[in-house]
């Protein structure tokens, strides 16, 4: 994905969002109901009622990105809460986009040592 690097803050809106919102609607969300900047620099992950669909939003200091991802199986992994946000690493949203859920990765097994 192209985007935010590393190290970056991630805010999830928990709940469900109209996913018809387009960066105006987002925005407002982020400042009104997460008490958030949205020029602030950090990523902020919104889920649909059906759960196939997440957006995010995300100032690169020259203007707002917004990505947007509809899963053709399966749901993305999110809060239970219906209200508020949550605090996710950048790691947890590269495997939030993928569709794996972050609150349960399956590390396996270590890597084996040779020699």
């Amino acid at each position: 994905m192209i985007g935010p690097g590393t190290g970056v803050r991630v805010y999830l809106a928990c709940g469900v969002t109209d996913m018809r919102k387009g960066i105006a609607g987002l925005s407002a969300i982020v400042q009104d109901v997460l008490r958030q900047k949205p020029a602030s620099g950090a990523v902020f992950a919104f889920r649909g009622r059906r759960g196939d669909r997440i957006k995010l939003l995300y100032w690169d200091g020259q203007g707002f990105c917004l990505y947007y991802k509809v899963l053709e199986r399966g749901r993305f992994p999110w809060p239970s809460a219906t209200a508020g946000s949550a605090r996710l690493t950048s790691a947890q949203l590269a495997m939030l986009w993928e569709g794996i859920d972050w609150r349960r990765p399956d590390w396996g097994a270590p890597p084996a040592r040779v020699g």
